[in-house]
């Protein structure tokens, strides 16, 4: 047994290193991440704050126009839709890869670099102890990534705003729901864990950043799938006001039918029901009418869009858990793996 795979102990007289010296220490050793994020994001957030500016003042022109169906109205319109739509959906497009390439590039060879190389037997000789040295790193640069992340994704959520009613989606659109609010810190800080995760557990840098995409990917389509189910659904038997295509209109998780007494009507009957609106000719009767001429009850489980925050809560939240969870992962491997 080398000291190396010993847990690490302070020698005897010897204060270990203060955290404001490992920090500095930190800084010093991975400046060029701490320095490269800000710089990209900065210079996107100048892009999306000259293109912002633009976009909005067009859009406040288009919706200025009266009448809508005049030659000069559809002009506007198209151009908004063809011109500045294209800017806006690229833009929301390659930002959904900045969290996942921070994990690749900035999470994955924070430690991976380190047992790659070998320079780590340096810093697990020192003072400093492996486990003090994993968690000043990992503390530092988490806090630096998310806090700009964050400040990032609101300047974003101004940005992209006028294209939500304009292009038929909503705050609960997957594409603008975690782009907006907490959720693009949260997930930018979960790529980083798993990103650093993987790189103490692979110790390679190449296969690491290749585990950490894959995973992260995997986590993030399968969240876009559980999303409508968290636990902040309302459920009535009356009438959702679906305001179609525009930023009000809530997220439907499911709708059903029962008969007098709370039994669920068949399915026959339901689509008897349906039938009378869904087959292309004109209705012969109105929706509440149908429901009473069938014995009907519709019931609708859905989110309101005055649940935004809590939703953004609840996901940053158990993000923030599962980020947590990981990096105390990482920093158990560091204190009890053998190099």
């Amino acid at each position: 047994m080398t000291m190396l795979t010993l847990p690490a102990q302070p020698l005897p007289g010897i204060k270990p290193v203060p955290w404001r010296g490992m920090a500095w220490v930190t800084w010093r050793q991975h400046r060029a991440t701490l320095i490269s994020v800000p710089a990209v994001l900065g210079a996107i957030a100048v892009f999306l704050w000259i293109m912002g500016l633009k976009i909005h003042h067009d859009y406040a022109v288009l919706t200025a126009c009266h009448p809508f169906d005049s030659n000069a109205c559809q002009t506007l319109n198209i151009n908004f839709n063809q011109t500045d739509w294209t800017t806006g959906n690229t833009v929301n497009i390659l930002l959904h890869l900045v969290p996942p390439l921070i994990g690749v590039f900035a999470g994955a060879p924070v430690l991976a670099r380190e047992l790659e190389t070998g320079t780590f037997r340096y810093a697990w000789t020192q003072g400093i102890g492996r486990a003090r040295w994993t968690i000043a790193k990992l503390t530092l640069l988490a806090l630096a990534i998310t806090a700009v992340a964050g400040a990032f994704s609101q300047l974003y959520a101004w940005f992209f705003q006028p294209f939500l009613a304009q292009e038929d989606m909503t705050v609960y659109t997957a594409t603008v729901f975690d782009m907006r609010g907490v959720d693009f810190a949260a997930w930018t800080l979960a790529a980083f864990s798993i990103g650093v995760f993987f790189g103490m557990l692979i110790r390679r840098i190449v296969p690491a950043m290749a585990a950490t995409l894959g995973v992260y990917l995997g986590l993030a389509l399968t969240t876009w799938g559980i999303r409508a189910h968290y636990p902040l659904a309302l459920v009535t038997s009356k009438p959702v006001s679906l305001i179609f295509f525009n930023v009000s209109e809530p997220l439907v998780v499911a709708t059903w039918y029962t008969r007098p007494g709370g039994q669920p009507a068949s399915q026959s009957v339901v689509s008897q029901f349906l039938s009378n609106f869904h087959n292309g000719s004109r209705p012969t009767m109105t929706w509440t009418q149908g429901l009473a001429h069938y014995g009907l009850t519709q019931w609708t489980r859905y989110i309101p869009v005055s649940r935004f925050w809590p939703m953004q809560l609840f996901e940053g939240g158990w993000l923030l858990v599962f980020s947590v969870l990981a990096i105390a992962a990482t920093v158990w491997l560091v204190r009890h793996r053998a190099a």
